[in-house]
């Protein structure tokens, strides 16, 4: 009896470690910080770990749970991608994830094809960031060549019901989500408000006739504002922006309402626009972002961005000026170029932009030792080690 016992007590100790080793087949893959294809925010402070069931003979492979439970599970790499890639925020794209993790892995086979995919890859994402912006700047110009003079409805309300179209089939086709919405609404107040104290006291004016206007401010000019917040918006997630030495979100927020007023107070009081520069600087002088455009944390100082912005959105200004959209006092006798002094103002309006994006997404900080491995936008990308 007692030998049946010790025989019985052994099987089911067997039996226990067999569901234990049945247990582990359900495996956990950890993706750290430089796991290819990682774009989603906030994945990069912490390891994310996906529970990926492994196939049997003869079934069809699918996730046991998460995100991708619906998909045939890839291999470990591709399926990282397929959670936790930015692209899975917009619906169009999230069906290219898996087909893009494969071009990335043939392309850092080797150091030239490796520089190629990160500039066509950084290209892409920026066009998506500002495709909202982009679409608003075509029809400027395209209203401008091809709208019938004339017509019942001015090109002025055009512009606003055609904004509001794109707004409403990207919201539909998932092109935009929600929350970049909800930027845009707020961007489009503040501007809006900006606008009627600005033509009251002739910093600019809008020529043509409309309807759908506040004061003499059409409406469609609201958006404008509100492409530069979903810019910034779209950009924080496709680039998963972290941050060091980021100024406390109070700071930043006076610092927003001080930029916000002045450009309202310095046609009546003095100027404090170099005062508002300084503080600028003493808040973000240490301040580095953090972005990846594919596999490797890249870095640079947070005021150059603002800068750069800055540049490119007075070029779009250029443009709006051309099309006639709205025009300078001297620009009444023909078009000029938009005084350099406007980058300036400019600048200042992309602190106020980004402290409205910052207060929804919360910057978060990037470790100290993956701040050490981030290197400038410049360097040459580090090829994957082969295996």
């Amino acid at each position: 009896m007692c030998k049946i016992k010790v025989s019985k007590i052994k099987m089911s100790k067997s039996k226990v470690l067999k569901s234990k080793t049945s247990r582990r087949r359900v495996c956990q893959i950890t993706s750290p910080i430089a796991a290819p294809h990682i774009d989603h925010p906030h994945q990069a402070t912490e390891p994310v770990a996906l529970n990926l069931a492994l196939p049997r003979a003869g079934t069809g492979a699918r996730a046991s749970g998460g995100a991708c439970s619906d998909a045939a599970v890839p291999s470990p790499p591709l399926q990282a991608a397929a959670c936790q890639s930015g692209a899975r925020h917009w619906a169009p794209l999230s069906r290219f994830i898996a087909q893009e993790a494969r071009i990335g892995a043939w392309a850092e086979r080797r150091p030239l094809t490796l520089i190629l995919y990160e500039f066509v890859r950084f290209g892409i994402k920026q066009g998506w960031a500002s495709l909202f912006g982009a679409l608003l700047l075509a029809l400027l110009i395209g209203t401008h060549l091809l709208y019938p003079k004339g017509t019942p409805l001015s090109r002025y309300d055009f512009l606003v019901l055609a904004a509001i179209a794109i707004q409403a089939v990207m919201l539909t086709a998932k092109l935009e989500t929600w929350e970049e919405a909800k930027v845009i609404f707020i961007f489009h107040v503040v501007g809006t408000a900006m606008e009627v104290f600005k033509t009251s006291v002739g910093s600019w004016i809008y020529p043509e006739a409309s309807l759908l206007r506040i004061g003499s401010v059409p409406l469609f000019t609201g958006f404008m504002y509100a492409a530069i917040g979903s810019y910034i918006a779209r950009c924080w997630r496709l680039f998963d922006f972290h941050f060091s030495h980021h100024p406390r979100l109070p700071l930043l927020g006076l610092l927003g309402v001080g930029i916000y007023v002045n450009f309202f107070a310095h046609h009546y009081v003095a100027d404090m626009r170099l005062a508002l520069f300084a503080a600028t600087a003493l808040l973000f002088g240490r301040c580095w972002v953090f972005f990846k455009v594919w596999r490797r944390w890249r870095r640079m100082p947070l005021l150059l961005g603002f800068t750069l912005v800055a540049l490119f959105i007075w070029f779009a200004e250029n443009i709006g000026t051309f099309t006639a959209a709205w025009m300078y006092p001297h620009q009444r006798d023909g078009w000029a170029l938009v005084p350099s002094s406007k980058l300036g103002a400019w600048f200042l309006l992309m602190i106020i932009s980004y402290a409205l994006v910052a207060m929804l997404n919360r910057p978060q900080r990037l470790p100290p030792q993956n701040q050490c491995a981030a290197a400038a936008p410049w360097a040459k990308p580090a090829p994957a080690p082969r295996p």
